[in-house]
């Protein structure tokens, strides 16, 4: 039931694809020892999807935009982590979690400029 839900929205699925290729690459982090950094990325690239997927079931679009709004600042904390892994020497190449970032910084814009003009009070 909740992989149907996943599947059938758009930034649950790529929230969730990527939390997947975070897990991917901490894994490779944790095998150079890189464990300080790898923790900080973690939390914060799954936590996107998380907080997405909480959003589903905001009390209100207040609510909503404000736990979209939190996935959005996850989403800007893990890349400050993967630009760090990007120009820090002998780290394993993100680019790919990178582009896939962007593409749900995009997504998660789009959502919430629409929600906002919804219900302009919350800004």
């Amino acid at each position: 039931m909740q992989q149907e839900l996943i599947d059938n929205n758009p930034i649950l699925k790529l929230t969730f694809d990527f939390s997947l290729m975070v897990i991917d690459y901490c894994e490779k982090l944790d095998d150079l020892k890189k464990f300080s950094l790898s923790n900080q990325l973690f939390k914060s690239g799954t936590s996107i999807g998380a907080n997405c997927m909480e959003a589903q079931n905001a009390e209100s679009k207040a609510d909503f935009i404000h736990k979209m709004k939190i996935a959005a600042k996850e989403s800007e904390e893990t890349q400050y982590w993967l630009r760090l892994c990007t120009y820090a020497k002998h780290f394993p190449e993100c680019k790919g979690l990178l582009i896939k970032l962007e593409e749900i910084h995009k997504v998660l814009g789009k959502i919430l400029s629409t929600a906002k003009r919804k219900n302009p009070l919350s800004i």
